[in-house]
């Protein structure tokens, strides 16, 4: 299964690119030998139209071009469901047993994501009912993705 995270914007040169960078290589690593091949962070171009409507529209129009077909789709959304980090890992490594051969993890920009994306999307995962600047939220959801890997591949839990 390959992995893909998509983001609205770019990350600057600095520690958040450089942490986000470290547990992408992690989980990549990690995830190799247990059947997910890839972890790629496709990042989509912010729209500059003065519209927020038209931003959010053309934004989720460049989402949806990367997403390849019969991909399960994870958008990250403050009104998703909380899920532990046990169960992420469960319900990855569902997909990855019933052949799916992609998940894609969408990270949207500031004015949301279109309803046609939002109904595409397999779960919508909250990281809390705070509001996260995105960079960090990047960030966290590669460190899950790191800590799904290791939990497949029967490392130790800390919560056991």
């Amino acid at each position: 299964m390959r992995l893909t995270v998509v983001a609205v914007g770019r990350l600057k040169q600095g520690p958040e690119r450089q942490l986000a960078g470290r547990y992408q290589d992690r989980a990549a690593k990690a995830g190799r030998a247990i059947g997910f091949r890839t972890l790629d962070v496709v990042e989509v171009e912010e729209s500059r139209n003065r519209d927020a409507a038209r931003r959010m529209i053309e934004e989720s129009v460049a989402i949806a071009n990367v997403v390849p077909e019969g991909a399960a789709v994870v958008l990250l959304d403050e009104r998703g469901s909380l899920v532990g980090s046990k169960g992420f890992a469960e319900q990855l490594a569902r997909w990855r047993d019933d052949g799916r051969g992609d998940a894609v993890f969408v990270i949207g920009g500031p004015d949301g994501l279109a309803p046609s994306l939002r109904d595409r999307a397999d779960l919508r995962l909250a990281f809390g009912a705070m509001t996260w600047p995105h960079q960090l939220v990047r960030i966290m959801l590669l460190e899950q993705l790191y800590r799904a890997m290791t939990i497949l591949a029967g490392h130790p839990y800390h919560r056991d």
